[in-house]
């Protein structure tokens, strides 16, 4: 999820982790492959950890945490940096973890060194609670926050202990605006840059995930790449995009990438080079974000996309004329049921070095209004959102095989079957 707002890698053994909307995270030291599930709701060449997941609105992972284990499940968030889980019992959870029965977790008081220079990359800073322990809040662009004690623990992931992870142990309510969807989960797991992020923690040179379509199920590696999967086409690459000062509205910490262009069909939009450039701020930005379900741009890019996007569906798809009807707050154009999806032309994000084709089903996305299904368009505009930034979204990142290589500092992807990755990997879908 897009934070309203460098690693350390150590050499660790492969991690693969297969996604499938119920996930189960393995651990480092493991060389045979371990069976995991990740799940999602409406997130060497030697395999040594394997997870599955399905999805629809986020991307979860199923694990155990503490000692003795207690089951949790965690959204997949590349946008976020501190993992955390729901401590407090509410009324709107169906899942927490109780730290007083586990043996192995411990606090970290607010003058340690740890909270004191740990959480240098999270957008407001920790401070003293009541009891003398480190006081974190977590904030994301939505609104939203959690808050509570920075812990360590033992995170099991695929059953291979990770002692000392350190999390949030949250006593706040919920880290979306759709409490529905926050009760199904015990809390995130952080996968950006930051010092406290999982990636970072566990050192890892590189993760891969494969997302399928229809909520179905897909694969996440952590600490492989497209060097372990050889029957994958090859991957075009594009550098992931830093900061060198410290500006209000670029998260420094997140997977920034270059977008250079859009094109409907093979038509590439008239806009100036300028507006995909972050400006003095640091607004404008572009994030490959796990955590954000659909795709937004900048107020101007987007006027421009729907305005090509129309011209070029006139009498192949009919739009809904309801100005009371916008899809998750920022996605106005919605049609009724297409004849063809396949008539449709594709929207193709141009980056650096790379392009992303978004059609079909990822190009449309089927909504209720009502009591009827609508179709909509799956680009947003940022701006209705709040958002000073280009968000590129899971949605669009279905069937399409994403690594993030940490060591050489960009993003590569090629479309591909998710769900034949998975059973190639040895995971059923």
């Amino acid at each position: 999820m897009a934070s309203s707002k460098s690693s350390l890698f150590l050499p660790l053994p492969l991690l693969f982790l297969l996604l499938q909307i119920q996930t189960c995270l393995s651990s480092s030291q493991t060389q045979n492959p371990l069976l995991l599930s990740l799940k999602t709701q409406t997130q060497t060449q030697t395999p040594s950890r394997k997870l599955s997941f399905q999805h629809n609105v986020t991307l979860t992972v199923s694990l155990t945490v503490g000692s003795p284990p207690q089951n949790v499940t965690m959204v997949l968030d590349t946008g976020s940096e501190l993992s955390w889980l729901h401590c407090k019992q509410l009324p709107n959870l169906n899942s927490t973890f109780n730290p007083l029965l586990s043996s192995s977790y411990t606090t970290a008081p607010c003058n340690s060194s740890i909270c004191n220079t740990r959480t240098r990359d999270l957008i407001l800073p920790a401070s003293c609670d009541p009891d003398k322990l480190c006081h974190v809040i977590v904030s994301y662009a939505d609104s939203s926050s959690v808050e509570g004690t920075l812990a360590a623990e033992t995170f099991s992931i695929g059953g291979a202990a990770q002692p000392g992870t350190l999390f949030g142990c949250m006593d706040s309510a919920g880290y979306t605006s759709d409490a529905d969807e926050d009760s199904k989960t015990t809390g995130l797991m952080g996968m950006n840059r930051g010092s406290l992020s999982l990636v970072t923690q566990m050192g890892l040179p590189k993760f891969s995930y494969c997302i399928s379509g229809k909520d179905a199920s897909g694969v996440l590696l952590l600490g492989g790449g497209a060097a372990a999967a050889p029957w994958l086409g090859p991957l075009k690459y594009t550098p992931l995009v830093t900061a060198t000062t410290s500006l209000p509205y670029f998260d420094r910490v997140a997977y920034t990438v270059q977008l250079q262009g859009i094109k409907v069909r093979e038509k590439l939009l008239q806009l100036p080079k300028s507006v995909f450039l972050p400006d003095h701020t640091g607004a404008g930005q572009t994030m490959v974000d796990s955590g954000t379900q659909f795709t937004f741009l900048l107020g101007s890019v987007y006027s421009a996309l729907k305005d090509e996007f129309l011209e070029q569906t006139k009498g192949v798809l009919t739009r809904i004329e309801d100005p009371e009807f916008v899809f998750e707050g920022a996605m106005d154009l919605c049609y009724h049921a297409p004849a063809s999806l396949a008539a449709v032309p594709a929207v193709t994000l141009v980056f650096d070095g790379a392009e992303m084709k978004v059609s079909g089903e990822r190009l449309l996305y089927r909504a209720r209004k009502g009591s009827d299904w609508v179709y909509c368009f799956t680009f947003g505009n940022s701006d209705l959102l709040g958002i000073e930034a280009y968000v590129i979204g899971h949605h669009h990142q279905q069937n399409v095989w994403m690594e993030f290589d940490l060591v050489k500092s960009r993003v590569g992807f090629t479309e591909t079957t998710c769900d034949l990755a998975s059973q190639r990997l040895g995971l059923s879908p």
